[in-house]
């Protein structure tokens, strides 16, 4: 009898782990996690280009005109891959998005863009991700709306899906 509840009982407890890693894996990440910046300006920061066919990035850029989305992205990331076909979408319905790419090289940034497609209109390079900690952000992809007085509106955390699409033209809008 020990016997046999030495062997179901690590057994019971690995398969319930297992199950609720796979339920927090399909459950929005918005609800979970969240910048503390969120409300706050966006701290004043310089990104040199990621690579050579588009303007670095810095606080200065994202202050004036109108809301715009950040995405925190890199050419390593699998899920980058997945939003890119939404970010090429909020682009088409004219957001200007505009990227920081953390711990990349120029090399692979611009394979990336020329994979998958390019929605930015400027990115920055953040080798040892100083700017995205200094914002909030947990991992990659994420996106962030800011408004035109460089303020963090909202957050988006894990790839941009479909139906995230209308929130995120909704939240923009409120940014105005």
């Amino acid at each position: 009898m020990a016997r046999r509840l030495a062997l179901w009982v690590p057994l019971g407890l690995f398969a319930f782990f297992a199950g609720l890693a796979a339920y927090m894996l399909t459950q929005d990440k918005d609800q979970f996690v969240e910048s503390a910046m969120i409300g706050q300006p966006l701290p004043d920061f310089a990104l040199q280009p990621a690579f050579a066919g588009l303007p670095g990035l810095a606080r200065a850029d994202l202050v004036g005109g109108k809301p715009r989305l950040l995405n925190i992205w890199a050419s390593w990331c699998l899920p980058c891959i997945a939003e890119a076909p939404q970010l090429e979408a909020l682009k088409a319905r004219g957001v200007e998005i505009v990227g920081i790419a953390i711990r990349d090289r120029p090399e692979d940034v611009a394979a990336f863009l020329a994979r998958h497609g390019n929605p930015y209109s400027r990115i920055g390079a953040d080798p040892i991700s100083e700017v995205q900690l200094a914002i909030g952000s947990s991992g990659v992809p994420e996106t962030f709306v800011i408004d035109a007085k460089g303020v963090i509106r909202y957050q988006h955390i894990g790839d941009i899906r479909p139906e995230h699409v209308p929130l995120l033209l909704k939240e923009l809008e409120k940014a105005k």
